[in-house]
């Protein structure tokens, strides 16, 4: 159905001009003559394929009618070999070729639907992590530098603006050495000087950066640079030279190389004469990533351009790239128009994934894979009541039916059940099933906690508003059939409300919270257990302490030597976070893909180590080697415009 809408049928051509008898031995043949490509202005039939000339008299080797009448049979006629038109080569700005099925250059384009109804301005994982425009929807952020080190499809980190980097006898201070030559769009060198600036920028408790936790207890006085007791300066970041950026950590950190995957970029330059928000204007924007920001009108379109001055690891095939808001509920028939080339699986609703599971083309163009093992939680205020409560957190717990709720609301092909932090195959995950007690449905062991709080048969218990930031409308159902369950079970009235995504996470980060009840969801940011649990140490994002999980956590941190007893201690920490209900955990998402056919590159076409493939987290790679197949000429698509 969907390919045979759309595509085109081939045309094809015999080769005109030949003899009768040469004629009747070729009819015998199959003959397919690809249309000529729209530069060759050659007129039809004046040629053979690959430029011989057409033959008009008999072709030697035919036999004549005298050789035919005589006694003996005439060896079969010898006929010459046509020559084939080399396949056209097509080149990047870079000069590299593009593979050989490959559609010509000028078609190398790239479009996505971003969200309308979230008011996102930021490029720059340094200015917002949480506002970055097109974050979930296409992929169109952070393209404008590179960290200092990435992860392949396998997760494994590899360079990327460092070209290497080495560790401190005492585990302390790590030395990144950038690539040589690595320059801003504007012909400024990038230095190490502008990681430095970047980094007393976002330290600055003034800036009130969204990701501020992710370094606390990490980089050698942040907290105390983020409390205000120490100047920006005094930092453990600093340039030594041009090319050398060291960092000290206030204890060893095994998994330091892996964190770097967020160590985005802003020049110093743009950033002493813009301020942060530079890159969200055309005119000031510059780029030391493989794209050009050339169009932005906020919440009508994004273009982008190959950068012709990058030297980084990720050269781009792909020409442009576009963005165009519109409302997502209409980015699946946009998908299926062929008028943009990637859908994520959040914005997808139920009856598109039936007819995906009909159609053999979207089916085999859906890649399914972990994504970043991403987790949905409630989080609670257990500094105040009813919350501080914890029999309270385990009624609410043991009320929620996940099961039911990932098959009925969430699909199994988009989730599973969660009972821990940590995605069964996350190092360090439970893969056995030993903390799915402490939280699994039991509604009578759930009133039963409730009742022992002073609250039986939710009598008393005061009315609670849930509150989520503006999700797509997948994830919102899932949410209030969470609060559902919980209702239904223990009879305590929830009202789930919708809080601007910028709102949310101001409050979620302030100190004290002001989201006494809340859902969210998070996935890592670098493969090791020490991410994810670090979200809910007290320094972190989540109002609940318990110093046990501190001091367990912190030690695993900086433990070196005896991986396996790290691991261990991640475990006994994550049970700790289960059994006192730091937060009720709903669901670990399988993330997904949706792309056309003719949209193909290693980075996400072939399967990682887990037997998976996809355009996952943390792959930034990918974008260069993505490229558009020939096969796109099979389709109509927004790229005919083009031609």
């Amino acid at each position: 159905m969907f390919r045979t809408m759309y595509q085109r049928t081939r045309i094809l051509q015999c080769f005109p001009g030949l003899s009768l008898v040469l004629f009747l031995v070729l009819s015998l043949v199959a003959c397919d003559v690809p249309i000529p490509q729209p530069e060759d202005t050659t007129p039809p039939n004046s040629q053979a394929p690959g430029g011989a000339t057409t033959e008009t008299e008999p072709s030697p080797g035919v036999p004549t009618a005298t050789a035919m009448s005589g006694a003996a049979t005439p060896p079969p006629p010898t006929l010459p070999d046509a020559a084939e038109e080399p396949a056209p080569v097509y080149t990047t700005i870079y000069g590299e070729r593009l593979p050989d099925d490959a559609a010509p250059y000028h078609l190398q384009t790239y479009k996505v639907a971003c969200d309308i109804s979230r008011n996102q301005t930021i490029f720059d994982f340094a200015v917002s992590v949480y506002e970055r425009i097109c974050l979930e929807e296409g992929k169109l952020n952070d393209l404008f530098q590179d960290q200092l080190v990435t992860f392949d499809k396998d997760f494994n980190v590899i360079p990327a603006s460092a070209e290497r980097w080495e560790v401190s006898a005492d585990g302390l201070t790590w030395t990144f050495f950038l690539r040589p030559g690595l320059v801003w769009s504007d012909g400024t060198p990038l230095t190490a000087y502008d990681w430095e600036a970047t980094y007393r920028m976002i330290a600055n408790p003034d800036y009130k950066w969204d990701f501020g936790w992710f370094y606390s207890g990490v980089l050698k006085n942040w907290d105390a640079v983020m409390g205000r007791t120490l100047p920006p300066e005094e930092l453990g970041v600093r340039a030594v030279d041009d090319l050398t950026l060291e960092f000290t950590t206030e204890t060893p950190q095994p998994a330091f190389p892996s964190m770097m995957q967020n160590s985005y970029v802003l020049q110093k330059k743009a950033l002493e004469t813009y301020g942060p928000n530079y890159n969200s204007r055309v005119e000031t924007s510059v780029s030391s990533g493989p794209f050009l920001l050339t169009v932005y009108e906020p919440l009508v379109r994004i273009e982008m351009v190959a950068n012709p001055t990058y030297q980084g690891y990720r050269k781009p095939r792909l020409q442009r790239l576009i963005g165009e808001y519109r409302d997502m509920d209409t980015a699946f028939l946009a998908f299926r128009n062929h008028e943009i080339d990637y859908i994520s699986h959040l914005f997808l609703l139920p009856e598109d994934y039936e007819v995906i599971e009909q159609d053999p083309i979207l089916k085999d163009n859906y890649l399914q894979h972990y994504g970043e093992f991403r987790t949905d939680y409630l989080f609670f205020d257990t500094y105040n009541p009813p919350f501080n409560d914890v029999r309270v957190r385990k009624a609410f717990a043991h009320a929620i039916d996940r099961e039911t709720i990932v098959r009925d609301v969430f699909g199994e092909i988009r989730a599973m059940p969660a009972y821990g932090m940590l995605m069964p195959g996350f190092p360090g995950s439970d893969t056995t099933g030993t903390m799915r007690p402490y939280q699994q449905y039991d509604c009578e062991q759930a009133k039963g906690y409730l009742a022992d709080a002073g609250y039986p048969g939710g009598a008393g218990f005061p009315a609670l508003t849930m509150l989520q930031r503006n999700e797509p409308e997948t994830l919102t159902a899932v949410y209030r059939a969470t609060a559902a369950s919980i209702q239904q079970c223990l009879g305590v009235p929830i009202e789930v409300a919708t809080k601007d995504y910028t709102v949310f996470m101001d409050w979620l980060n302030a100190t004290p919270t002001q989201i006494p009840f809340g859902v969210v969801s998070y996935g890592m940011d670098y493969l090791d257990p020490s991410n994810l649990l670090g979200v809910w140490v007290s320094t972190g994002r989540h109002a609940w302490r318990n110093e046990t999980y501190d001091a367990l956590v912190r030690e695993a941190n900086s433990l070196t030597g005896d991986p396996q007893r790290r691991l261990e201690m991640f475990r006994q920490a994550e049970q700790i976070l289960v059994d006192d209900v730091g937060g009720i955990f709903l669901t670990h998402r399988w993330s997904g893909d949706l792309i056309p056919p003719y949209l193909v590159g290693d980075g996400f076409r072939q399967p990682d180590a887990q037997g998976t493939a996809g355009w996952h987290w943390g792959n930034d790679w990918a974008i260069g080697s993505i490229y558009v197949s020939k096969d796109v000429e099979n389709y109509a698509t927004y790229r005919d415009k083009l031609r």
